[in-house]
């Protein structure tokens, strides 16, 4: 490429060298991978799967995983909200809470109608 001579018409746009970076910090995590302020990278509760699939199989096949994994999710949130930049599956770990409080709801609820068809098919036999 030779140098513009007086009379040339400037280069289109996108021509010449790359703009540089803008100014100001970098942006967060930019090239280190890394938290900002010297922290740590966050990862995941280390049950927030266990409790996601213990909530589900508590509506699905077994209601008495329902008080198991609503237990276990009270913990784990209450481990998640002591440090919660430690942890980014949080909302996992509600949906498997809330699944099992659902299904240990359904769990009682069978319970006392179980209860209702004993006691009413013990009245009506007598």
């Amino acid at each position: 490429m030779t140098p513009m001579a007086m009379g040339d018409p400037p280069p289109p746009p996108g021509y010449g060298p790359p703009p540089g970076p803008p100014p100001g910090p970098p942006p967060y995590g930019a090239g280190y991978g890394g938290a900002p302020y010297g922290g740590y990278n966050a990862h995941e509760h280390p049950q927030g799967t266990t409790i996601l699939v213990l909530g589900i199989l508590s509506i699905v096949l077994c209601q008495l995983l329902g008080p198991v994994a609503w237990v276990m999710g009270n913990n784990a949130i209450a481990e998640i909200d002591r440090n919660p930049m430690a942890y980014t599956n949080r909302s996992s770990v509600q949906a498997g809470r809330i699944c099992g409080i659902v299904a240990t709801g359904l769990l009682i609820l069978t319970a006392v109608l179980i209860v209702v068809a004993i006691v009413a098919a013990a009245a009506s036999s007598s």
